[in-house]
């Protein structure tokens, strides 16, 4: 794999300071809802302190809605404990130029308190922590992430002001793998696949979907945190674009009643001398007996651990029969009525997970497939047969179908427990909790239009 050519080391930042082309650092990390947050900073600041020690921001930000309201029920945040600070330290290796931004670069941050111990709340931490369990079994997984998401004309302040209503799809019909139709957004799709490959992404391509204005721009797996680091400055970054357009994009799981917006995670294992663990060419399928006990390992906790995988309300509307959105828990070959989906062989063979939608937390769903792998390759859990046919018509269990279903489940589970610990769990099931108590207390447009006058 060629070397990424956006990446940047101390000393090319330091000469790139120099000549004037960065003055700005973005030191960002990936909070709850999947948004980066941060700091701008001086790129001299950085060079002579903030690169080394870090820069502190509130910890509220990893107590907040989506809103960035305060709200309760965070042990780590609240007003009793006056709302502190945390630090981000940035992790080098992830320094890059932001070339959508003039004069920017960019660094992710790792979350510590002020005694230097991790935030293990934060998402790259709850991964991490993971990868370290892969580690010890001498493991490494690549992962790739697939998101999908609708251009509108009208840009993101205009759309705001109409509440989101009667804005202008960017295409008239479907235009799932069409050219022509799409070409009118090439302008901007062109623009962030060159700007992500400067900053270090390997993009490969983008084709459009099946929903009005819907495009997916793929980029070529990596290790797991190098991918899931790539996602949040990618999906920020193509707003902002869009934003310069005069355009506005949404990776919301669903938006209308038609097709939503997924993001597939393809995931592999690999020896810590590369080798392919997931093929074995004398197994049956070509899959080694340790993907056999992973992808066992998924079916058996998908259920409790999806909460990781679709996070909001919304999540929960992707999941129609025939939509291409999976209602049922099961693997198969190249079979997208599924849940899991095989594909590749070789080094290739990997799982294509369909359960996330476009609103994904990418750092708590890659962790949630590891855990639920680990879970399976322990056990040395058995895997059943592969489904054929139409999954959606199936007699087995179904991907949850609420946000609170989910936290239930998950607050039930002792192997989301045993894998994340009870912090993470209470931390994610409180930012369940305070999302279903705003949605129960809203009053939509659908109830308006029902009742208003007929009722």
């Amino acid at each position: 794999m060629t070397a990424p050519s956006g990446y940047l080391t101390i000393e090319a930042l330091t000469s790139l300071v120099a000549d004037g082309e960065i003055d700005t650092v973005i030191v960002a990390f990936t909070d709850m809802q999947g948004r980066l947050v941060g700091k701008r900073v001086s790129a001299r600041l950085f060079l002579e302190d903030v690169g080394t020690h870090g820069a502190e921001c509130c910890n509220y930000l990893l107590a907040v809605d989506v809103d960035m309201n305060t709200v309760d029920g965070y042990r780590m945040s609240s007003w009793s404990r006056g709302y502190g600070d945390m630090a981000m330290i940035p992790d080098l290796a992830t320094l890059r130029k932001a070339p959508w931004l003039p004069g920017a670069a960019f660094v992710t941050a790792d979350l510590h308190w002020l005694d230097e111990s991790p935030v293990v709340a934060s998402p790259r931490q709850i991964l991490a922590a993971q990868l370290d369990r892969l580690a010890e079994r001498g493991l490494v997984p690549y992962v790739a992430t697939e998101l999908e998401f609708l251009v509108f004309e009208d840009g993101y302040r205009d759309a705001w002001k109409k509440g989101y209503r009667d804005l202008t799809p960017a295409s008239d019909y479907n235009i799932d793998y069409a050219l022509l139709a799409s070409t009118r957004m090439e302008p901007l799709l062109r623009e962030i696949r060159l700007a992500m490959d400067g900053a270090g992404m390997y993009c490969e391509g983008v084709k459009g979907e099946c929903n009005l204005g819907q495009q997916e721009i793929a980029f070529r797996y990596d290790t797991a945190m190098v991918t899931c680091d790539n996602h949040s400055i990618y999906k920020n970054g193509a707003k902002e674009i869009a934003d310069a357009h005069g355009k506005s994009l949404t990776f919301m799981a669903k938006f209308n009643e038609r097709e939503g917006n997924s993001c597939h995670i393809h995931i592999s294992l690999r020896g810590p001398d590369g080798s392919a663990v997931f093929a074995d060419k004398d197994s049956e399928h070509g899959m080694s007996k340790l993907f056999r006990h992973f992808l066992a390992g998924q079916l058996a906790v998908m259920r409790e651990l999806t909460l990781f995988s679709a996070p909001n309300i919304n999540s929960y509307k992707r999941y129609v029969e025939g939509s291409f959105a999976p209602t049922a828990i099961a693997w198969g070959l190249d079979n997208r009525t599924c849940a899991l989906r095989i594909v590749g062989e070789g080094h290739g063979m990997r799982v294509e997970n369909r359960v996330p939608g476009g609103d994904v937390n990418q750092y708590l769903a890659v962790a949630a497939l590891i855990a639920a792998g680990l879970h399976g390759i322990d056990n040395e859990l058995e895997l059943g047969p592969a489904c054929e046919g139409n999954a959606y018509t199936s007699d087995v269990p179904r991907v949850p179908a609420t946000l609170r279903e989910s936290a239930d489940l998950f607050a039930s589970s002792s192997i989301a427990r045993h894998a994340f610990g009870d912090e993470v769990v209470e931390h994610y099931l409180n930012n369940a909790r305070v999302e279903l108590a705003a949605y129960d207390a809203a009053v939509t447009d659908w109830e308006r239009i029902r009742g208003f006058e007929r009722l």
